[in-house]
């Protein structure tokens, strides 16, 4: 997919290098998910984490941690001073590999996507940000572990990434290419937008008045419209697929369905523990988006899926 270079203007921070996420041992990260973590694990999307992270919020287990986005001591900086600083630092962060700078190159183009569509649809956008670490840092809805895969957390509105992710894409589930990395992002960035329009808040508040196996039904519904989102955002950036592009999403799409990962990591499929949706399910609602380009025919919530 041919994207231009990411915006310097956009939120990152990189947390690589650091000593990782020492004091954050029971506050998120490993043991969520309803003892699914080894499947989480082994893909994107981390939908399972989301909404369990935003039920922790909710009973206040999940801390706030505004001042590692850069808001903190705002009263004393001006704000050219701040805008130069984050430009820096994303500069800095988006230029330490080619996968760093693809992320960045995703992240920024979904960035200026949603906020068109959102302007077009008369709605308030505000970006999340984009935080790379390396094994293991530090999130507001707690620990971050590269096995956790690629997740959203609600809380700092931040997409958090372990770029050694996609080598495992391409190199354990043989889903390479770069539209598949890009899907990786705009699957996150779509966990934003269910977090803008009040989704994910809905799908908690279900959750506490359901039984596990209806809120893991749950969890399938938002990684589908997440899925379905990702296309919307490549359908509206057609013009820079390449041939055999949709085609690495797809691939992508299948490798981490719950079916598949079930099948492959215990020899046998629980439905009632799907959190993410079967591989011809999360297809069908990627391509959806691919189609469409209308995140309106991403109500994954209404009738089957």
């Amino acid at each position: 997919m041919r994207l231009d270079d990411f915006d310097p203007n956009i939120n990152v921070g990189d947390q690589r290098g650091e000593s990782g996420g020492d004091g954050f041992g029971g506050g998120g990260g490993g043991g969520l998910l309803f003892g699914l973590l080894p499947l989480i694990g082994s893909r994107f999307g981390c939908g399972g984490i989301v909404v369990v992270l935003i039920v922790l919020a909710v009973f206040g287990g999940l801390g706030n941690i505004g001042s590692m986005l850069g808001s903190g001591g705002g009263s004393q900086t001006s704000v050219p001073t701040q805008q130069s600083a984050r430009k820096s630092e994303a500069t800095t962060a988006c230029r330490v590999d080619a996968s760093s700078t693809a992320a960045c190159n995703a992240f920024s183009s979904a960035d200026k996507t949603w906020a068109a569509i959102f302007q077009r649809e008369g709605k308030t956008f505000e970006a999340p940000s984009l935080q790379f670490y390396s094994r293991s840092g530090r999130s507001g809805c707690g620990a971050a572990q590269s096995a956790m895969g690629p997740f959203y957390c609600p809380t700092d509105r931040g997409i958090y990434l372990d770029t050694s992710f996609f080598q495992e894409l391409q190199n354990r589930f043989h889903a390479g290419g770069d539209f598949a990395q890009d899907y990786v992002i705009a699957h996150e960035f779509g966990h934003h937008i269910q977090n803008l329009l009040g989704v994910s808040d809905q799908v908690s508040n279900a959750q506490r008045q359901a039984s596990e196996t209806q809120g893991n039904a749950l969890s399938v519904r938002l990684e589908l419209q997440a899925d379905c989102y990702a296309g919307v955002w490549a359908a509206n950036n057609r013009d820079r697929l390449d041939p055999g592009d949709i085609q690495e999403g797809l691939t992508a799409a299948h490798a981490i369905g719950d079916d598949t990962l079930q099948q492959e990591s215990q020899g046998r499929v629980v439905p009632d523990s799907f959190t993410h949706g079967t591989s011809a399910e999360r297809m069908k609602w990627l391509k959806r988006g691919l189609d469409s380009g209308d995140p309106a025919q991403c109500d994954t919530f209404s009738g089957a899926i």
